[in-house]
């Protein structure tokens, strides 16, 4: 429990903390036509809602429905529903990696979660949120 409490916590953090920073924004702007930038930023909140529903499947110890969800939402064999290939190339080479080690980690946590060992699933998906953290930190799109 005091674990989901934490990564709770990082949660409201990273969505907080760019509110607290609104007025020094020195992150990249990385301009995309409107419609990918749509496209783009309702990924950004599935991959959000699929972080949530994996966090509730992991408090109920319902870890083959947080590997599922990681994996098909946000890991490797999401790519093709995201659109990464069109999206890809309107983005600087260090917002590309860090989405490609966003996804990478999810399916590593999926892996990690199927095998049944809570704690080394919980460290898997502080790797998907550090990526999340690393590209929110360094890149916009509005």
């Amino acid at each position: 429990m005091i674990k989901l409490i934490k990564s709770l916590s990082i949660l409201i953090f990273i969505l907080v903390s760019p509110l607290l920073a609104a007025n020094e924004d020195s992150r990249k702007f990385v301009e995309l036509p409107t419609m990918m930038q749509k496209h783009m930023l309702a990924n950004m909140r599935d991959h959000l809602k699929a972080i949530n529903e994996i966090l509730h499947n992991l408090s109920n110890n319902q870890m083959d429905k947080a590997a599922s969800i990681a994996e098909h939402r946000i890991g490797m064999s999401s790519l093709d529903d995201h659109g990464a290939s069109h999206m890809g190339k309107f983005m600087p080479k260090g917002m590309r990696q860090a989405g490609t080690n966003m996804h990478k980690a999810a399916s590593r946590f999926a892996l990690k979660a199927e095998e049944g060992d809570l704690t080394s699933a919980y460290k898997a998906l502080a790797e998907v949120t550090s990526a999340c953290v690393a590209c929110h930190s360094s890149y916009r799109v509005k």
